[in-house]
């Protein structure tokens, strides 16, 4: 296991406009550290300079405590899965898996031994004469994955390798490139522009957004303490709800119809514009007892487990709810929803940065001891 260390890492091309600027991370020995971002946030671009498909412009990139900025993929020890696995269609799935051993001047017996390990694992031992043409996408991508695997390199780099499969086999195939990963111990580094798989599959995970680091860290701490607007937008689905209100003096101004007054806030943020930001499956039913907002329903989903409402508030913002269950609710009724103070979000209307974060692990989180007491 190898530890990969970015320092002030920054990528310009033509020494114009910098697509990368000012990284600085440590993926630690053993980790499954996922990079997550929007089309064009320079996550992919990062993996290519830790690969070395790409020049590192600026900074320091350190693999195992040696400067790598200029040593050529082969002296890296590494291995990358891509997009569109990259199998060559004239070869077996034997010879595909075995094609990167041949240059490494491995002993065939050795070859053969890491292949059969590497086939069995990942469930291609009945397929491994035939060609890549006559396997489905799943399949495909366990070649690839098997074809990383047998060169027994302690660093495995992801780049988004599961957006060609259907949404059912994506989910098998998170769950297996994760149990792979635990199973060999190996830092992996993983790319993706989905955030579900960002949060399923990592141990800790960067967001970028415009080359720049927008928050590092565990996947829950992220989704309960975001760092500002774009995390908030970016994490979670359905994603939290924002709207622009005025705070003052203990209350909350959506618009001059729907005001909220709290009584913990007020103390920590002065009067000001702000952002207001609630997840979606903390906006409830309200009760006789409980303040309330009342909403005129837009649309309805009822997706079995749950329903998602959605609603118009403040500056004509859509807001959605999720509620457990299947709701008899329809668009056009009038219904009062309750906001509990501790799920509130305050960022700052201009930085967009959170000054005040929700209390939801304190109230949300169970372990299996509290639930069988």
């Amino acid at each position: 296991m190898k530890k990969v260390e970015l320092i002030n890492v920054g990528k310009s091309y033509d020494q114009k406009e910098n697509v990368i600027e000012q990284i600085n991370v440590s993926i630690q020995p053993g980790e499954f550290f996922v990079l997550v971002g929007p089309s064009g946030c320079g996550k992919s671009t990062m993996l290519r300079m830790i690969a070395g498909l790409e020049d590192v412009t600026t900074g320091d990139l350190l693999i195992g405590d040696q400067k790598a900025n200029h040593l050529l993929p082969s002296q890296r020890h590494l291995s990358m899965v891509f997009q569109n696995y990259a199998l060559y269609p004239h070869l077996t799935v034997e010879q595909n898996i075995l094609f990167g051993l041949h240059t490494k001047k491995i002993k065939k017996q050795e070859q053969q031994k890491r292949c059969m390990e590497a086939a069995d694992m990942l469930g291609l031992t009945p397929f491994l004469q035939r060609k890549p043409r006559e396997l489905s996408g799943g399949q495909r991508q366990r070649v690839a994955l098997a074809r990383a695997i047998v060169t027994q390199a302690p660093i495995c780099l992801m780049d988004e390798p599961l957006s060609n499969l259907d949404a059912k086999l994506r989910a098998k195939m998170r769950s297996e490139i994760r149990q792979i990963q635990r199973k060999l111990g190996i830092t992996m580094i993983y790319v993706t522009h989905d955030q579900t798989e960002a949060m399923t599959m990592a141990d800790r995970m960067m967001i970028l957004n415009g080359g720049h680091i927008q928050q590092i860290g565990k996947p829950l701490d992220i989704y309960n303490h975001p760092a500002n607007t774009f995390v908030a937008s970016f994490i979670g689905a359905p994603p939290m709800n924002l709207v622009d209100a005025q705070f003052q003096n203990n209350t909350i101004l959506f618009d001059q119809q729907r005001t909220l007054s709290f009584t913990h806030i007020a103390p920590r943020i002065a009067d000001q514009q702000v952002t207001v930001g609630v997840r979606p499956e903390h906006i409830e039913l309200a009760k006789d007892s409980h303040k309330s907002l009342i909403v005129e329903v837009e649309n309805v989903e009822i997706l079995g487990t749950e329903t998602l409402l959605t609603f118009t508030i403040g500056q004509q913002q859509q807001w959605l709810a999720k509620w457990n269950g299947q709701w008899n609710i329809a668009v056009g009724d009038r219904i009062p929803i309750h906001i509990d103070e501790r799920h509130l979000f305050i960022f700052d209307q201009q930085s967009g940065e959170c000054i005040h974060s929700a209390q939801t692990m304190s109230s949300d989180q169970f372990s299996i001891k509290e639930v069988f007491v």
